[in-house]
């Protein structure tokens, strides 16, 4: 049904509880799964004899230490052994609502590129996966926090493999861009593009910068992240949920975006930002209220295209 590969941080403190519990909960979302862990880092051995996943120890890497995007992207789809890929970060918690929802998108589109919105949340204990009720119990700790970030922050792709075979740029990961560049890709190579959250929550274990020595402000300013941005087209081949290009609803319909966001039509793209995401809110909140009503009595875009064609317009 599903393969998904991702690559570690070192398996230490609490790191190390974040990562089991993402990686974990990823061999439970369906009896058809594939997890593979790219890397040689600290524990990354031991956790997948223990998980009972495949360990690819080789991940090239920047002279700097940190692991390429396109190695991982393309080892990643060759390896796989099902027809759904997905990349995922290696502290996302991933429920059974997520398989659902990549059953719905690959009925509908041949083509396309799964993501969505994170929910953090602080958890910092073993989730106990014995318990049938761990997924509820895991969303509940997430609904709770409320913390959803904005359209910038994209920790899961799932796509059909093959899809980005040979059209990643050397991109670093665990610095910025890399994730913003990969919906811009997907959009270019004519791919839907869906956006997951309405149906599906994914739980972002929150966690330190310690990783970097300037914290989280080197992680998003250094000369890494610069270098990153180029490769991206100085920042110009990137997108965000604001342009995806369908939605999936809450009972796991695909809804086309018919309104979304031209990002090259406007010129001061940060400035309009936020009052774009008040109004996309307010409207799709409508179309989901209206839903059955619009369709129950025609009155919709193929609705109003039915009754021109019949008036001869």
């Amino acid at each position: 049904m599903l393969t998904l590969f991702t690559t570690p941080k070192p398996f230490q403190g609490h790191i190390n509880i974040i990562q089991r519990n993402a990686l974990k909960s990823w061999t439970l979302l369906h009896p058809d799964v594939e997890v593979i862990l790219f890397g040689d880092d600290e524990g990354a051995a031991e956790v997948a004899a223990e998980l009972r996943i495949r360990h690819e120890p080789f991940a090239q890497r920047h002279e700097s230490g940190m692991k390429y995007l396109d190695y991982i992207f393309d080892r990643g789809q060759e390896l796989a052994q099902r027809e759904v890929v997905c990349y995922a970060n290696c502290d996302i918690i991933l429920t059974p609502d997520f398989s659902r929802a990549v059953e719905r998108v690959r009925a509908a589109r041949r083509r396309f590129l799964l993501v969505g919105h994170r929910w953090d949340a602080d958890i910092s204990a073993p989730v106990d996966f014995s318990d049938p009720e761990w997924a509820s119990k895991v969303q509940r700790t997430a609904a709770e926090a409320n913390d959803r970030k904005n359209e910038w922050f994209i920790d899961y792709f799932c796509f059909p493999r093959g899809l980005y075979s040979g059209q990643v740029p050397p991109l670093l990961i665990g610095r910025t861009w890399w994730d913003n560049f990969l919906l811009w890709k997907a959009r270019d190579l004519g791919a839907s593009v869906v956006d997951a959250s309405t149906m599906f929550r994914a739980v972002h274990q929150n966690h330190d910068y310690g990783y970097h020595p300037k914290g989280r402000d080197g992680v998003w300013s250094d000369e890494l992240s610069k270098r990153n941005s180029d490769l991206a087209g100085g920042g110009k081949n990137v997108c965000n949920l604001l342009d995806v290009t369908a939605r999936l609803t809450r009972g796991g319909r695909l809804r086309p975006v018919r309104f979304r966001r031209r990002r090259w039509q406007i010129k001061n793209w940060a400035a309009t930002t936020t009052a774009w995401r008040a109004w996309e809110k307010i409207w799709y909140r409508l179309l989901d209220l209206t839903y059955d009503t619009r369709h129950s009595t025609g009155l919709t875009r193929q609705g109003f295209a039915r009754a021109r064609a019949r008036l001869g317009k």
